[in-house]
C-alpha cells in the first residue's frame, strides 16, 4: 500500500479512524501481558476487531482525542488559532468530559484530577499537574498535527498548551509536541524511513524554547531556575528515548513484544516512541501495525491509538477495512473532522 499525494490521500480521516480503531483493538488487552493477551485473543497477526452490540468501542484516548478537536474546530471557526482562541474551549471540552456519563472508560488519574481542577476559575497553569508526565496528552494531540494551515509556532504551541491544561510536565510538553509533528509530517508525505531523524533534528532545535505566549508562567510551578533549563529537560527525555527508537527500528524482532525496547507507554516519551516502532515496523501494513500495538504488555490502548493515528496519516483514508471501519464507536463524529481537514 502507497501512500498518495498529500492532498488526495485523505490523512486526517485515516489518521482519526485509525486513532480510534487501535484504542478499540487496545481496549481489551490494556493492563494484560502478552502471554494473556495470546491466551484470550490468539496469535496477535490474526486479531479481530472487538465489536459488541455492533459496536467496536472506545476508550478515554478517542474520547479526549474528540473534545480537542471539538476545541480546535472552535477556535478556527473565530479566526487564526491563537491561544487567547484555545484555551477556553479546550478547558470547556475538557471539563465537559471530566462531566460525562460517557467517562466510565478507565481514563487516567491525571487527567481526572486536571479536569476537575479546570472546572472552576482559577487559571489553567494552577489546575495543571505540573509533576505528570504520563501518556494522556500526547494520547490525544493527533488533531493539532492534522489541522491544514498552521505554522510551525502554531502546531507546536497548540499541541503543548492541550498538554499542558491536564499534564504540565515539560516531557509531556515535548511529547505531545513531537507527537503532532510527526502525524503532521506523515500527512504531507515525510518518507517513514528518515521520520526519527526529522523527529530528533526538530527535538534539537526546540530544545531550549519556551513558548510562553500560549504555556504563560506554567514552569514557575516547577523546581527549575528558569523557563529555558524548565523545557530542556523535557527535550532531553524525549530525545533519549528517540535515540533508543533510532538504535531499533531497523533491527527490533517484529515477533517480540516492543514494549521491550522502547518501553510500557504508561508515560508520554515511552507512548510515543513506542507507538512510532509499531508503525515503523510495518508502514504499509496498517492492520498489523494496530494489531502489534495492541498485543503489548503496557498501554496498549494508547500504544495502538498512536500507532492507528501514524499510520493513517501515512496511508491516508482508505487504509482500513470497512468492516472495521464501520463499527467505530463514534465514525460519524470522527469522519466529519476527517471531511473538514482534508478538504
Amino acid at each position: 500500500m502507497n501512500p498518495t499525494h498529500p492532498a488526495t490521500k485523505r490523512a486526517a480521516t485515516g489518521s482519526l479512524i485509525g486513532l480510534a480503531l487501535g484504542d478499540a483493538l487496545g481496549f481489551p488487552t490494556e493492563f494484560n501481558d502478552v502471554p494473556a493477551i495470546l491466551a484470550k485473543s490468539g496469535p496477535w497477526r490474526e486479531m479481530a476487531l472487538p465489536v459488541s452490540n455492533g459496536t467496536a468501542y472506545i476508550t478515554d484516548d478517542t474520547q479526549m482525542t474528540l473534545a480537542l478537536a471539538r476545541a480546535v474546530r472552535t477556535a478556527t471557526d473565530l479566526g487564526v488559532l491563537a491561544p487567547s482562541s484555545l484555551a477556553r474551549p479546550l478547558r470547556e471540552e475538557f471539563v465537559a468530559w471530566y462531566h460525562s456519563p460517557e467517562n466510565n472508560r478507565a481514563p487516567g488519574n491525571t487527567c481526572l484530577r486536571g479536569c476537575a481542577l479546570l472546572d472552576g476559575d482559577r487559571p489553567w497553569q494552577d489546575a495543571s499537574q505540573i509533576g505528570s508526565k504520563g501518556c494522556g496528552a500526547n494520547m490525544r494531540v493527533a488533531p493539532v498535527g492534522l489541522v491544514p494551515g498552521l505554522s510551525e509556532e502554531q502546531r507546536a504551541g497548540a499541541a503543548q498548551l492541550q498538554s499542558g491544561l491536564t499534564h504540565g510536565h515539560p516531557t509531556a510538553l515535548a511529547a505531545s509536541d513531537l507527537t503532532a509533528r510527526a502525524v503532521h509530517l506523515l500527512a504531507r508525505g515525510a518518507d517513514p524511513a528518515g521520520l526519527v531523524g526529522q523527529l530528533r533534528s526538530y527535538a534539537y532545535e526546540n530544545r531550549s524554547r519556551y513558548h510562553e505566549r500560549w504555556l504563560g508562567d506554567l514552569w514557575t510551578r516547577s523546581h527549575d531556575a528558569s523557563a529555558e533549563s524548565f523545557v530542556r529537560r523535557g527535550w532531553d527525555e524525549c530525545l533519549a528515548v528517540l535515540e533508543r527508537l533510532d538504535a531499533v527500528q531497523r533491527t527490533a524482532d517484529p515477533e517480540l513484544d516492543p514494549c521491550t525496547y522502547t518501553g510500557d507507554g504508561w508515560i508520554a516519551e515511552e507512548a510515543l516512541a513506542t507507538g512510532l516502532l509499531c508503525f515503523l515496523l510495518f508502514p504499509g501494513e496498517p492492520l498489523t501495525v494496530l494489531r502489534r500495538a495492541a498485543c503489548t504488555r503496557g498501554d496498549s490502548d494508547s500504544i495502538a491509538a498512536l500507532a492507528g493515528a501514524f499510520a493513517g496519516a501515512h496511508l491516508g483514508g482508505d487504509a482500513w477495512p470497512k468492516e472495521w471501519e464501520e463499527h467505530i464507536e463514534h465514525r460519524s463524529d470522527l469522519l466529519s473532522f476527517g471531511a473538514l481537514w482534508d478538504a
